[in-house]
């Protein structure tokens, strides 16, 4: 049994919560949140109790922590739980930052302990497959990769405001996707963007629509779409083109019916939200996590992944900004 303490007890806090409750070797022995309320809902589901970061960190009995709280705890929690030798489960991103992620990197390694970063995408059985059809030469040599990411709604401008934009945010799952999808590193980035979407995230300084290109050393390309509106659902697909072929994983649907009459071919609409289209990937992401503690398995995507992803959407934003390519390097 190991047990467990979670730092968040947010929408994404909840997720978690709810996915260490069906792991029968896992047990949440206590929830951390700024806000009582919330931390004493999720505490009496899991049968948890409410303390504060020191008493957690605190405990020998702790094995590691799961960090969902607001992006701005991320890197102090990630260093705070090394130095008290827990291993690390973090949401994205660790930062905001390049500097303050490579601290972060430093202090893990230091205190040799484990820090999965929650790329949860990677965990999807769907793009799993294509990846792992990828690796095994199906479609030849890859040259082309389309990731389409988007939004039902946008957010609120508040969320906005503290998000670190729509690179930084949303798109940096499907930077991360990338790089997973094309083994080769990417070394230069394009980006264009607009606000098309809400006013609001335009006053927020922020855009709401967005095509990147990225490309690796060999002449791979990459071209993510992102789109914080799609009226018919999250929209969440990914194609891979290459020399033998294709392969496509499209959007999963509310049902499986498929209705045929006079007037065409019908079928249900994409899961409306994360929520519901992530949530093997959210379970399996857990699992993968207790066999890092088990000493079975490493973090599908750690910390290292969590700085490469950074480094592609700042390179987005200064090409976004500037008008023009830019070069990147991106650690091993």
């Amino acid at each position: 049994m190991f047990n467990l303490c979670l730092f968040g007890a947010g929408r994404i806090g909840t997720i978690h919560a709810n996915c260490a409750a069906q792991n029968p070797d896992v047990q949440i022995k206590y929830v951390v949140d700024v806000f009582p309320q919330a931390a004493d809902k999720v505490a009496k589901q899991l049968g948890a109790t409410v303390v504060d970061v020191e008493s957690a960190l605190a405990d020998p009995e702790i094995h590691a922590v799961i960090i969902a709280s607001s992006t701005d705890t991320h890197a102090d929690l990630i260093e705070r739980s090394a130095l008290a030798g827990k291993h690390i489960f973090c949401e994205k991103p660790v930062d905001l930052t390049v500097e303050r992620v490579e601290t972060c990197i430093r202090t893990v390694k230091e205190n040799n302990v484990h820090c999965a970063i929650g790329f949860n995408r990677r965990f999807d059985p769907m793009f799993a497959e294509l990846q792992q059809a990828v690796r095994n030469g199906q479609i030849g040599s890859t040259e082309i990769i389309q990731i389409t990411s988007r939004d039902p709604s946008p957010p609120p401008a508040e969320y906005i405001k503290v998000s670190g934009g729509l690179f930084k945010d949303m798109m940096i799952h499907d930077f991360d996707m990338a790089r997973w999808l094309l083994d080769e590193e990417p070394v230069e980035v394009f980006a264009n963007g607009s606000c098309l979407v809400d006013a609001t995230i335009g006053e927020a300084g922020d855009i709401d629509t967005a095509l990147v290109t990225l490309k690796t050393a060999s002449g791979k390309l990459c071209q993510i779409s992102n789109s914080r509106r799609a009226v018919y659902g999250y929209d969440q697909r990914i194609e891979a083109f290459g020399s033998d072929g294709m392969l496509q994983v499209n959007n999963k649907l509310e049902n499986g019916l498929v209705a045929t009459g006079s007037q065409g071919t019908t079928t249900a609409k994409p899961q409306h939200f994360f929520l519901e289209r992530y949530a093997d990937a959210y379970r399996l992401e857990l699992n993968n996590f207790i066999e890092v503690l088990r000493g079975n398995a490493k973090p599908l995507a750690d910390e290292k992944d969590g700085l490469n992803a950074l480094l592609l959407a700042e390179a987005a934003l200064e090409s976004f900004k500037t008008k023009k390519a830019v070069a990147v390097n991106l650690k091993g």
